[in-house]
């Protein structure tokens, strides 16, 4: 008989409608492409702002630190890629990349550098808005009440020598933190509450984004690569986050006892 997982999913939250304290940075140099998403993001409940160079644009991520940045990869001043590698130590929300050509080099590389996710244009005003959608009900929500709720979902996971905690997205492994983007952290959770239990590539991508996986995507193997680099975690032999072949990825509970985050990835 084969077994039965109940898949425990990253923020026990219902899907809702956008909030309307969220704010969108737009960075992207087409004025004409720029004003139409904009006008459809804000027509879907969104505060939009708009930068249409790389430069200004690192500056203004970090001082306005909002929701989500939406960031095209061709860029007069800096591109989209220095700016992501330039803000992601200040700036721990989503970033969304935008890319002309269906190229895995460029999604690949976006991932690498810290990027969530990323669209394929021409863009789909639908997929995008599910991608926004999806990235948001990840982060916390900001509003004029500083008051924040308790969260219904199990806070702190420990194993030995690895503590995840999931109100203050904080990680220690053998006393030392560790720094995620946000989708780094929710995949890190997702496994980890699931300690034990193979997932497959399809309920990790039906957990995170609620889009079915459809085969080819390659990023849910890019960000568990990112995991285990900053987890030091081997990637040639790795303790902690394994890999089932044909099958998926298993988190083991008592595989971080012997990794030191002075170890290194020896794959660098």
């Amino acid at each position: 008989m084969p077994l039965e997982i109940t898949l425990v999913k990253p923020m026990d939250i219902e899907q809702t409608e956008l909030n309307p304290y969220h704010t969108i940075l737009l960075v992207e140099d087409d004025v004409r492409l720029s004003a139409l998403i904009t006008e459809y993001l804000q027509n879907n409940g969104l505060k939009v702002e708009t930068q249409f160079r790389g430069d200004d644009a690192v500056e203004h991520i970090i001082s306005l630190q909002p929701d989500l940045v939406i960031l095209d990869i061709m860029l007069p001043g800096l591109d989209g890629f220095e700016v992501c590698k330039q803000v992601r130590k200040s700036y721990p929300g989503p970033i969304l990349m935008m890319t002309a050509k269906d190229e895995d080099i460029d999604q690949v590389v976006g991932l690498e550098i810290g990027a969530d996710d990323y669209v394929v244009k021409p863009v789909q005003p639908r997929l995008l808005l599910a991608r926004i959608r999806a990235l948001l009900r990840r982060s916390p929500i900001k509003s004029e009440d500083t008051k924040t709720s308790p969260q219904s979902i199990k806070d702190i996971l420990a194993f030995n020598g690895l503590t995840v905690t999931h109100s203050s997205r904080n990680v220690i492994l053998n006393q030392r933190n560790l720094e995620f983007t946000t989708t780094e952290f929710d995949l890190l959770w997702l496994l980890a509450s699931n300690a034990g239990n193979i997932l497959s590539r399809d309920q990790i991508s039906e957990a995170l984004t609620g889009i079915e996986y459809d085969g080819l995507d390659r990023s849910i193997d890019i960000r568990i690569s990112r995991l285990r680099k900053i987890l030091h975690d081997d990637s040639h032999n790795p303790r902690g986050i394994k890999t089932v072949r044909g099958q998926g990825y298993l988190f083991v509970a008592d595989g971080w006892s012997n990794v030191a985050p002075d170890e290194g990835n020896k794959s660098d």
